[in-house]
């Protein structure tokens, strides 16, 4: 029997599926993997890729923090913010880094200074953003350093 997988944020519901086989999902305590039959089980998300293997494609989604929630092979994950890979802007993200960077480095002053952990948490937010836009490619299908 798959699992029941809704991933939602405030905005929005991400992700509404009843064909998961397995899901990956980062927590503030390391990687789990949530399989049919799973223990109920409720944990803090931490930032990073979240990937749902469902019957003929995976999905992959970049979160940042939140809960999930797993009960009787239902799977809700309540993230503070949410992407599908195919939804995510490369070059924006990009920028976001490039910027980060720089404030990290210093060489922004005056008004549009940042303090360094917002920069920090910006710089990581850009990252996982170009991890999980670059391993899924538009169409669909995982790239080459994949297989």
């Amino acid at each position: 029997m798959p699992l029941s997988l809704s991933v939602v944020t405030a905005e929005r519901t991400i992700v509404q599926r009843d064909d998961v086989q397995r899901l990956v999902v980062p927590t503030t305590e390391g990687q789990i993997t949530v399989l049919p039959m799973h223990v109920a089980l409720m944990s803090a998300l931490g930032y990073g890729e979240m990937t749902a293997v469902c019957a003929g494609e995976t999905l992959s989604m970049a979160v940042f923090g939140g809960f999930i929630q797993v009960a009787n092979d239902g799977v809700i994950v309540l993230a503070d913010a949410a992407e599908r890979a195919e939804d995510i802007n490369e070059e924006r993200a990009e920028a976001a880094r490039e910027r980060a960077q720089q404030r990290l480095a210093g060489q922004h002053s005056g008004p549009e200074a940042l303090d360094v952990l917002r920069a920090r948490l910006s710089l990581e937010r850009a990252l996982v953003r170009l991890r999980v836009r670059r391993r899924r490619p538009a169409t669909g299908v995982p790239s080459m350093r994949e297989r």
